[in-house]
């Protein structure tokens, strides 16, 4: 039982010590459950539970119903660790107020990585610029796979009309992991290149956006 290991081999007497950083994703689980059973301590729960979930790419979309029907985990546990895995996708999708500026297909591929690499279906998204290349605003366009004749102008550009964008950037990601592009995504990008010159608004750049890694169509020469 925790009780039973010294104090400072404890997670909370860890974290005090030497910070969040240096602590496991066991340790950091076991300071949310806060206890474990009458059968086992909070550290086997806590390791007990990364295992039922392969670890921490599958616990982070678990649901409090897959939570609870683990052997020693309530509802109040189940919603701490539900809240503190919704903290943390909204931490590493907040943007500071100061406009993000993009000079770079890496610039486009940063800001939207870790929200975009573990999704589970394709979402085709706009990302709206002003002359001076700063991110005005960012929309799904929409989620599905993608296909030219649900990925029309009309839709992608309104936005970018109604927004005064000087430009934009699309992207979907590939929930493959791998961001090669296919036939239809050089044809999608083809007919949204026409079609902004036509309204004047440039496309930028369509990006697709694997698992830690991109291509950029404009650097294969689609754009």
């Amino acid at each position: 039982m925790i009780k039973d290991v010294p104090k400072g081999d404890r997670p909370r007497e860890r974290l005090l010590a030497l910070g969040a950083s240096h602590l496991s994703n066991q340790e950091l689980i076991a300071i949310l459950l806060g206890s474990g059973t009458k059968e086992e301590s909070v550290m086997t729960l806590a390791n007990r539970l990364l295992m039922h979930f392969e670890g921490l790419k599958l616990l982070k979309d678990a649901t409090i119903e897959e939570l609870t029907a683990i052997k020693g985990i309530g509802s109040a546990k189940g919603v701490l660790i539900l809240s503190a895995l919704e903290l943390g996708k909204r931490l590493s999708q907040y943007k500071p107020n100061e406009r993000y500026v993009i000079r770079s297909p890496e610039d486009g591929a940063d800001y939207i990585m870790e929200e975009m690499r573990h999704l589970n279906q394709e979402h085709f998204v706009t990302i709206f610029l002003d002359t001076k290349n700063q991110i005005i605003h960012r929309q799904t366009i929409f989620i599905g796979s993608l296909n030219a004749s649900i990925v029309h102008p009309r839709e992608v550009f309104r936005e970018a009309v109604k927004r005064s964008a000087a430009s934009i950037i699309v992207a979907h990601n590939h929930p493959s992991g791998d961001p090669t592009p296919s036939q239809e995504d050089i044809h999608v990008t083809k007919r949204l290149v026409e079609s902004g010159k036509m309204i004047g608004i440039e496309l930028l750049d369509h990006l697709i956006i694997g698992d830690h890694k991109f291509v950029s169509l404009k650097e294969k020469g689609y754009v």
